[in-house]
C-alpha cells in the first residue's frame, strides 16, 4: 500500500460524500449489482487482461483479506470507486470457486470517521474467540489499517492504527467493531500498517505481524481484540531503500526433507532489484515470540541481504490465502500486478491495475540456501484450448515461428487471441551462447522479448519496444534481469502471456519475472529467437492458446 495524499478538499469530499456506504462498486446501491454478463463488453477494452483479475472499473491496488471459506476464495483489494487514480481506500471484494473465474461483489469496507481502509487480512474465527459470531457459529474477521488523513494532514505521527470488522453471512456484509482501534498507535510510528493475522496452533493464540516503517512487529491475542506486543524483526536485515509494508508470515515444509521453516514476506517501495516496488522474503524459525533468521538462509549479498520473491517490476504487495483446507495443503499467493513508479499513469481508461496469476509457493533448500519457488496454480489448466506439441530444433533460424514447430497432428491457431501458455525446454551446449527466448510482436512493429542469457546466467524481460511507454520515463528504461538460482545445462521456461502482461516461471518456479506492457495492438505473432545462432538447442515443449476468464463463472 503506497500513500499519495490528495488535497484536503478531496479528502473532505471523499469522506463525507463519496465514501458513504450507500453505493456499490458499480455506482448502484449497496447490495445490488449488474450481472457479470452485462459487463462482458467492458472486459474487451484495449489492454484489459483476459487471464487476470481486474475490477470492473476504477482504481485497484494491494490484494487484501484473502481467505477460503465454505467453497469460496475471497479476494478483497484496495479500491477507490471514484477514480482510476489512487484515493481514499475501500476494500473491494470478489469471490471465486476455482481461483480463475471471479464474481464481483459490492464494496466490503468503506472509510469512516476513523479513517480510510488500508491493507490487511481476514480469518475464520471458527471458535468465536472474539464473541462476534452468532447462532453458535464463528464469524469472518477482517483486520485492517485505518489511515486517518486528517491527522496526517495535521502533522501527527499516530495516524495509522489497526481495526477489525466482522461478517456473519459469508462475507457479504460487514460491521465495524465498536471498540476500534484494537491496536492504537501509541509510540507513535509512521507507516504502522498492513496486519496479517493467523492462528498459531502451538501457542493457542492469534498471531499478527504488521509493518512498522523499517521493520515488522509481532503481536498476539486470545480473541482478535486484545493484543499484546511480542517482538520485532528486520531493522538490520534485508533491503531498506524504501518503506516496508504488506507482510505475510507462515510455516512451510521444505520440499524433500519435511523440515518446517517460517517464511516472512516483506514488500518494499522503492528498493526493488529492477527499480520501484518489489517483495523480499526471509526464512527462519519462530519460537512463539521471536522470529530468527536461519543461518543457512544465505541471502543474496549483491542485493543488500535480500532475496526477492519475483524479480519482475510488476508483482507487489502479494500475500497468501488463509484457511486453505489441510486436504489441499497449498500455500496460495497473489500479488498486485503493477509498480508505484508508474501505476497511476498506465494507459487504461475505465479501470486501472490487475492482480497477478494466483501461484503456489513451495520452499526448497538449494546450494544457494533456502528459496521460495512460485508456480502457477493447476486450476489455470482449465483455460487451455488445444495442446500443441512443439518439436525440438537447433534454432539455426531466428525468429522461429512456433507454428513451424507444431507436431503434424496439431492444427495451427489461425486467429491468435494474444493469450498463451508455453512450457519450453532448452539445452545450453556452449557457455558462449547468446541470449535466447520468446519473441512476441504485432503488425505495428512492436515487440516484447523474454528469455535467458547464458553468459550472464540470468533470465530477462525486455519491454523497451513493447508499445506505449510515453506515460513514464521509468517504465521502459532498461531490461528486467533476474539471476538464475538453479545450476543446470537445461533451462525451462513456463510462460503466460496476456494482452498486457508476461509471467515467466523459470526452472519450475525457482526464478520468476512478472512484467506488464501496453502494445498498440495485441501481440499476434509468437516465435523463438536467439541473438546469434549456436550454443543452444530447443528440446521441445508445449503451447496452449488460452480462453478468457470473463465473464465470471457462476
Amino acid at each position: 500500500m503506497k500513500i499519495f495524499l490528495p488535497s484536503f478538499c478531496l479528502l473532505l469530499l471523499a469522506l463525507f460524500v463519496s465514501c458513504q456506504p450507500g453505493t456499490g462498486e458499480d455506482g448502484t446501491e449497496a447490495g445490488s449489482k449488474k450481472t457479470d454478463q452485462q459487463y462482458v463488453t467492458d472486459f474487451q477494452e484495449p489492454h484489459r487482461p483476459q487471464l487476470h483479475f481486474t475490477p470492473r472499473e476504477k482504481w485497484m491496488n494491494d490484494p487484501n483479506g484473502m481467505v477460503y471459506y465454505e467453497g469460496e476464495y475471497h479476494l478483497f483489494y484496495q479500491y477507490y470507486p471514484d477514480s482510476t487514480v489512487w484515493g481514499p481506500m475501500h476494500w473491494g471484494h470478489a469471490v471465486s470457486e476455482d481461483l480463475v473465474h471471479w464474481e464481483h461483489l459490492p464494496i466490503a469496507l468503506y472509510p469512516d470517521t476513523l479513517g480510510w481502509i488500508f491493507s490487511g487480512s481476514a480469518v475464520i474465527d471458527k471458535n468465536n474467540t472474539s464473541g462476534l459470531g452468532k447462532d453458535g457459529k464463528g464469524p469472518l474477521i477482517a483486520i485492517f489499517t485505518y489511515h486517518n488523513s486528517v491527522m496526517e494532514k495535521a502533522g501527527r505521527q499516530d495516524y495509522q492504527y489497526q481495526g477489525i470488522a466482522y461478517s456473519n453471512d459469508k462475507g457479504r456484509t460487514w460491521e465495524k467493531y465498536a471498540g476500534n482501534p484494537v491496536v492504537p498507535n501509541t509510540t507513535p510510528i509512521r507507516d504502522f500498517r498492513d496486519p496479517k493475522v493467523s492462528w498459531y496452533e502451538k501457542g493457542g493464540y492469534w498471531l499478527m505481524v504488521f509493518a512498522a516503517q523499517n521493520r515488522m512487529m509481532f503481536w498476539k491475542s486470545p480473541n482478535l481484540i486484545d493484543w499484546e506486543f511480542l517482538s520485532e524483526f528486520g531493522e538490520t536485515y534485508g533491503t531498506h531503500a524504501g518503506v516496508w509494508e504488506c507482510p505475510d508470515f507462515f510455516p512451510m515444509k521444505v520440499v524433500g526433507d519435511g523440515t518446517t521453516k517460517w517464511v516472512l514476506i516483506a514488500s518494499i517501495n522503492p528498493g526493488g532489484p529492477n527499480g520501484g516496488s518489489a517483495t523480499q522474503y526471509f526464512v527462519g524459525d519462530f519460537d512463539g515470540k521471536v522470529f530468527t533468521l536461519d543461518e543457512t538462509f544465505k541471502p543474496d549479498v549483491t542485493a543488500e541481504q535480500a532475496v526477492w520473491l519475483d524479480y519482475g517490476r510488476d508483482n507487489y504487495a502479494g500475500v497468501t490465502w488463509s484457511n486453505i483446507p489441510e486436504s489441499d495443503g497449498r500455500r496460495l499467493f497473489i500479488g498486485w500486478m503493477s509498480n508505484w513508479q508508474y501505476a497511476r499513469e498506465v494507459p487504461t481508461e475505465k479501470w486501472r491495475s490487475a492482480s497477478t496469476l494466483p501461484r503456489k509457493l513451495e520452499l526448497h533448500r538449494l546450494p544457494a540456501g533456502y528459496r521460495v519457488f512460485s508456480t502457477p496454480v493447476k486450476e489455470l489448466q482449465q483455460l487451455r484450448r488445444n495442446e500443441k506439441v512443439l518439436a525440438g530444433s537447433t534454432m539455426d533460424k531466428t525468429p522461429l515461428p512456433l507454428e513451424s514447430l507444431f507436431a503434424p497432428a496439431a492444427t495451427p491457431e489461425k486467429n491468435a487471441s494474444g493469450t498463451y501458455e508455453l512450457i519450453l525446454d532448452f539445452l545450453i551446449t556452449s557457455p558462449e551462447a547468446s541470449p535466447f527466448g520468446v519473441l512476441l510482436n504485432n503488425d505495428l512493429g512492436e515487440a516484447y522479448r523474454v528469455g535467458y542469457h547464458p553468459g550472464n546466467q540470468e533470465f530477462f524481460s525486455d519491454r523497451r519496444e513493447s508499445g506505449d511507454h510515453s506515460f513514464s520515463e521509468a517504465f521502459a528504461d532498461k531490461v528486467t534481469r533476474a539471476p538464475r538460482v538453479v545450476q543446470s545445462d537445461t533451462v525451462q521456461m513456463h510462460l503466460f502471456f496476456d494482452h498486457a502482461s508476461a509471467e515467466l516461471f523459470g526452472d519450475e518456479g525457482a526464478t520468476v519475472i512478472t512484467d506488464i506492457y501496453f502494445p498498440g495492438e495485441i501481440f499476434n505473432h509468437i516465435s523463438l529467437y536467439q541473438e546469434r545462432s549456436g550454443g543452444v538447442k530447443f528440446l521441445g515443449g508445449k503451447f496452449y492458446p488460452l480462453n478468457s476468464i470473463w465473464p465470471a463463472k457462476k
